[in-house]
């Protein structure tokens, strides 16, 4: 019996894009040839994950999934919408979310972690996926947040099922209040948040450099008016209120009743903020425009 190294196990999942557990049970079978274990994870159907790998995933599902004190956000990229309705794909999602809740928002860590029920990784469960399924999925990013007392709170915009959707929000909140309190203006804020997509939690946490940036563009502005310098700086400070008013949370105006500020919200319950995070599925991906009769036409080798 050849001898099944971690390295070779290594060079068959890099030539294959199967899971770890795949290639070395593949290895196994054929005695440690490579190419006849190539050969049997693709009579398995495990190595056509290697081949999707190259396709945009834009499309997919956020979940979320909370503890006593903690809780956690995933996003799960897949190509098409229609996945999203796949009760394999739902499945996987919400484990990942669940994984993630135990080890942390470190994606590389959550791959490595063990697939709850299955026999592998979440990396194996998810190369299966993919050759089960036939897209091409990743998982994009996750985000946890914990609390010494409070909740972290959860919102799930337009649920397809409970804690899986297209907006997510995480909202962590301290305070002595009850619970459920807590959870409830948690919640609440997440509905602001999913509507409003702050930047910041407050004016500290604004980026420097978007700062600096809209200073700029507003000093060039009221310079255009030709008022002095020291007109101009107050005009300039007055607008960098205003821009604080937009992009931070704790500054801007409760959308559940259009006139208090979120931090008076917050403070009347007796509550502190102390971070939130928003996932909005396909964010900053750059989709593929294509015409998909075209598509088809080209894989039919019809035209040109």
């Amino acid at each position: 019996m050849a001898e099944i190294t971690a390295a070779l196990v290594r060079d068959l999942r890099e030539k294959t894009g199967a899971g770890m557990m795949d290639c070395k049970k593949a290895l196994v079978e054929a005695n440690g040839d490579m190419e006849a274990a190539i050969d049997w994870l693709r009579k398995k159907g495990l190595s056509a994950a290697a081949k999707k790998s190259g396709r945009v995933a834009a499309e997919g599902l956020v979940a979320v999934a909370s503890a006593p004190l903690k809780a956690a956000m995933v996003e799960v990229n897949a190509e098409t919408d229609f996945l999203a309705r796949n009760e394999q794909f739902q499945n996987f999602v919400a484990q990942v979310a669940e994984v993630a809740l135990e080890v942390g928002e470190d994606v590389e860590a959550i791959k490595a972690a063990r697939y709850p029920g299955g026999e592998g990784t979440v990396a194996d469960e998810l190369t299966r996926l993919i050759a089960t399924i036939g897209e091409n999925m990743s998982i994009r990013r996750a985000r946890t947040f914990s609390v010494s007392q409070g909740a972290v709170a959860t919102y799930m915009h337009n649920a397809v099922k409970p804690g899986l959707g297209k907006i997510g929000v995480l909202v962590a909140v301290e305070g002595a209040s009850e619970v459920a309190a807590l959870e409830t203006l948690g919640r609440q804020v997440g509905m602001h948040i999913a509507a409003t997509r702050p930047d910041a939690l407050d004016v500290d946490a604004v980026d420097p450099a978007a700062l600096e940036r809209e200073k700029a563009v507003l000093s060039e502005q009221a310079r255009a008016s030709g008022k002095p310098e020291n007109i101009i700086e107050k005009m300039v400070e007055g607008r960098i209120r205003k821009y604080y008013e937009e992009v931070v949370l704790l500054e801007q105006v409760w959308v559940h009743d259009g006139e208090s500020r979120v931090r008076k919200v917050v403070e009347k319950a007796g509550a502190r903020l102390t971070g939130f995070a928003r996932f909005q599925l396909g964010e900053g991906i750059e989709k593929q425009a294509g015409d998909f009769a075209a598509e088809v036409a080209a894989a039919a080798g019809v035209g040109g």
